[in-house]
């Protein structure tokens, strides 16, 4: 094949499988057979969840490379460059090395019908393979248990939460979302699960595969305080006095707890130090949850695109110091849950500025602003035809007490942070 630069190789891939999406672990475990990556030299986390892993994967990495640990990430989708999926010791990887991983996944698929995900996956198996690391995170992009990150046995499993998403391949309840995120989850290994109140479905998918589970409030809990927090296995550890995390918002002291959590569960707590915790805490970054981008006006940006995330992002906004009003810059996917998403978040927002979506499954302005309307009333909202022309409307009719809110979709705050970067001049 002559493909050359990445965006060839990318175009190339989204043709290669007659399906974006085709769950099913095959095709991906033979390939990784042939390429010798079933099996890695470093400890492996695997992370599932309707919401909460890319936080939780932020705050491994970071406590993780403090404690002078070289750690491997994998996650998905990306915001503007799909280098961003492959870190290796905080840097994205270049161009040049997933062309390269990319020439050897396909000298080696011997005509599997690969799908984009598959072969993004395969090919940060093989980058990871190249570099000494003592831990690989890897995200499962869609459910868990026929994701293609499952074709990699984990030391430790991580499930975040579990709530209505992707319901046209994972199933219309949480009873059968949990056993698809469950399916993550290995006989006799550990697996934490960050939810309080997780469905039926895992508990009894842990037990009948004699999965070693630790669950928030029964094996291990955290207690927040006025300015720090503490957290304790059992009675055989405790942490007390602890920063907040830097990431916003309270939810994210459960993906913190779940993450010390793993970190115990990987005989990893001693050797990684109260320092490095505390360091990795105040470090951490993940861009496109509740980022502000700019001050007077306040802009905001935040990939939440379901009920849950949504919801989050509402209290977070709810704590705001402003006499101003909030303007919501939205755009969306078509099946996501519209209604019950916009109604997470409406009692907070002032008005709402709807942007279409020019993608694959993309909601259109008037499909969207049919939906927000019937939520917020026919006097609250306007339609553009894009997401751009929202945000720049938005951005006119805003005073600098205002706060702007964009939201709905990784699409939607990738098409203003590349604004925002081409008008500021930053990279």
């Amino acid at each position: 094949m002559g493909v050359k630069s990445l965006a060839e190789w990318l175009s190339w891939q989204e043709t290669l499988h007659p399906e974006e999406i085709e769950l099913g672990l095959g095709r991906v475990r033979r390939v990784a057979d042939r390429l010798g990556l079933l099996h890695p030299q470093a400890q492996v986390v695997t992370v599932a969840g309707t919401n909460g892993k890319g936080s939780s994967i932020a705050l491994l990495d970071a406590i993780a490379r403090a404690a002078g640990k070289s750690v491997g990430l994998y996650t998905s989708p990306h915001l503007i460059r799909y280098n961003e999926r492959i870190v290796i010791n905080g840097e994205c990887v270049t161009d040049a090395q997933l062309c390269g991983a990319f020439e050897r996944v396909d000298r080696e698929r011997k005509g599997e019908a690969l799908t984009y995900f598959e072969f993004g996956t395969l090919a940060a198996l093989v980058l990871f393979q190249q570099h000494p690391l003592d831990l690989i995170l890897l995200e499962v992009g869609l459910g868990g248990r026929l994701d293609a990150v499952n074709c990699i046995d984990p030391a430790v499993a991580l499930l975040t939460t579990v709530d209505l998403d992707h319901q046209s391949w994972l199933g219309e309840s949480r009873e059968e979302i949990g056993y698809e995120k469950a399916g993550i989850f290995r006989k006799d290994r550990p697996a934490v699960v960050g939810e309080f109140d997780p469905p039926a479905s895992v508990l009894e998918f842990a037990e009948a595969n004699q999965v070693l589970l630790s669950r928030v409030a029964v094996h291990y809990s955290w207690l927040k305080g006025e300015q720090a927090w503490s957290w304790q296995h059992g009675e055989s550890k405790q942490l007390q006095g602890l920063p907040l995390p830097q990431l916003a918002g309270d939810i994210q002291l459960q993906n913190s707890a779940a993450v010390l959590e793993v970190f115990y569960q990987l005989g990893w707590l001693e050797e990684v130090s109260r320092e490095a915790i505390e360091q990795g805490l105040c470090s951490v970054e993940l861009a496109g949850r509740f980022q502000r981008l700019q001050h007077t006006p306040q802009v905001v940006v935040d990939v939440s695109h379901n009920p849950q995330a949504v919801a989050v992002l509402a209290a977070n906004l709810n704590k705001r110091h402003s006499n101003g009003h909030c303007i919501a810059v939205v755009g969306m996917l078509c099946d996501k849950e519209l209604k019950r998403t916009v109604e997470q978040i409406d009692a907070v927002v002032d008005h709402w500025m709807v942007g279409g979506l020019e993608t694959a499954r993309g909601c259109s302005a008037e499909e969207l602003e049919m939906v927000v309307k019937s939520v917020a009333g026919e006097q609250m909202v306007e339609r553009y035809t894009d997401i751009v022309g929202a945000y720049e409307a938005a951005l006119a009719r805003a005073t600098p007490d205002d706060w702007v809110v964009v939201f709905g979709s990784f699409y939607t705050v990738a098409a203003v942070m590349e604004l925002h970067q081409s008008t500021t001049g930053n990279s």
